[in-house]
């Protein structure tokens, strides 16, 4: 679990590094120049929002980590599900990395098993491939997503998940 939160915490940092590097905050001080500034993003800078009913099932709240058009050429950000909320089924051009931090939740490929996860477990989603993922019925999931932006893009969604789909039927 140590391992499990140092890696979480570099992650956060990376993330907001990254997030601040493409946004450069006015109030930011140093005495170096810009090439050379250290910038902190403070966790009440990021803004969570409502994720979108077209993509997502269930109440679901998303948290970004990486600002539109970043240097690093990724996507990602927390995201926090209510008991039985889900994606829609979708993809990434370069696969999708998943970090649960909290709670329990389900995970599925096209064609796949139903997968239980829990907190602390890493879910790899390999290039193109359809899949969705979600809360279990009875108790929240978070998780931190990764994902690479290949020619512009980072998902492609698709339909949503049945509730047959979410309850392995």
């Amino acid at each position: 679990m140590k391992k499990l939160s140092i890696a979480l915490f570099v992650i956060t940092l990376l993330a907001g590094g990254f997030y601040l590097i493409s946004s450069f905050p006015a109030n930011a001080a140093s005495s170096q120049s810009e090439a050379q500034q250290v910038f902190i993003v403070r966790n009440n800078d990021m803004r969570t929002a409502k994720a979108s009913e077209t993509n997502f099932t269930g109440d679901v709240n998303s948290t970004p980590l990486f600002v539109p058009n970043n240097p690093t050429g990724k996507s990602g950000g927390i995201v926090d599900f209510s008991p039985g909320a889900r994606t829609a089924w979708h993809e990434h051009p370069n696969g999708q990395l998943i970090i649960i931090t909290a709670g329990s939740g389900r995970v599925q490929q096209w064609d796949g098993p139903v997968i239980e996860v829990n907190q602390g477990d890493v879910v790899w989603f390999p290039p193109n491939v359809k899949h969705w993922h979600g809360a279990a019925p009875d108790r929240a999931m978070s998780h931190i997503a990764l994902a690479d932006i290949v020619d512009g893009r980072s998902s492609t969604w698709h339909e949503k998940v049945t509730d047959d789909q979410y309850n392995g039927r």
